[in-house]
């Protein structure tokens, strides 16, 4: 077990459930904010360290409220996509990595934003829009198959507007000017980490997935099997669906260690997978 998985034990019910849903009243706020008084957020609330070390420490958590966009209609469209994204990462994820993502792509940009001050002395202006691009990346990476319905329209799959978002960074790294490539590479810092050190969440989804299609595969094969039996076959092996009919020579016994009564023939008795009521086990 893992460090992180350690501390998922003994941490993850003081993770925040639903967290996407504070994140979006909080965007909501800065919106409103926005047509209110719009130079409020970069007066009082922006992630400015030159500010913030002379005292106005609310910077680091404020700074969180600055809205996907300024138009209503984007702004609505946007709000139910990373809605529908958080909800779902949580939901694969669980509620502990979901929140260390949100946390660690935010830390990456307070981190970010006071090296470029401590470096260079001035006062780089970090923004958290791209910390949404992240999640689609986070979506597409853990389940790459997944089907959308674009503006409810247009289906595609999860990965191929992984590549285009990527695409469009990759686009704004090279054609931008430093501040962009801070921001896209502070932006994406916790993109970066999960999938290439610590990678749990992914492989925990994809082992949930492979799983899933192991016991569909096993369910179609008993009902395959289960057909056989009406045109007279007495044995029919769960793996092959061979019987006593189709091969009259085979021989065919019930395996012990697994439910539901299955039977195999001897060419598979003893190299299946075990099902249990579970999950399957691996022959050791």
């Amino acid at each position: 077990m893992s460090f992180l998985d350690k501390m998922e034990k003994k941490l993850g019910r003081f993770a925040v459930k639903n967290l996407m849903i504070y994140l979006l009243v909080f965007y909501a706020g800065g919106f409103i904010l926005s047509y209110v008084n719009p130079t409020f957020y970069i007066e009082h609330l922006c992630l400015n360290m030159e500010r913030i070390f002379a005292g106005e420490i609310w910077r680091l958590v404020t700074f969180i409220i600055y809205p996907p966009s300024t138009s209503i209609l984007w702004f609505l469209l946007e709000m139910y996509i990373l809605f529908s994204l958080g909800r779902a990462l949580e939901r694969l994820w669980g509620s502990f990595y979901f929140d260390l993502y949100i946390l660690i792509g935010i830390l990456s940009l307070i981190v970010a934003a006071l090296l470029v001050y401590l470096i260079t002395g001035k006062v780089l202006l970090l923004y958290p829009d791209n910390i949404y691009l992240s999640l689609i990346l986070a979506f597409g990476m853990t389940v790459p198959d997944m089907q959308f319905l674009l503006y409810f329209i247009i289906p595609i799959k999860a990965k191929y507007i992984m590549f285009f978002y990527g695409a469009v960074l990759a686009y704004q790294f090279v054609t931008g000017g430093w501040p962009a490539r801070v921001q896209i590479i502070a932006s994406l810092f916790n993109f970066f980490l999960f999938f290439l050190f610590i990678r749990r969440p992914f492989l925990r989804v994809r082992q949930g997935i492979r799983r899933a299609e192991f016991q569909r595969k096993m369910r179609e094969t008993a009902r395959e099997a289960q057909n056989l039996r009406p045109m007279g076959a007495r044995h029919v092996c769960s793996v092959c669906g061979r019987t006593n009919i189709s091969d009259p020579e085979l021989e065919f016994r019930f395996c012990s260690r697994c439910a539901g009564n299955r039977e195999y023939c001897l060419e598979h008795l003893y190299t299946h997978i075990h099902v249990t009521e579970d999950r399957p086990e691996q022959e050791g």
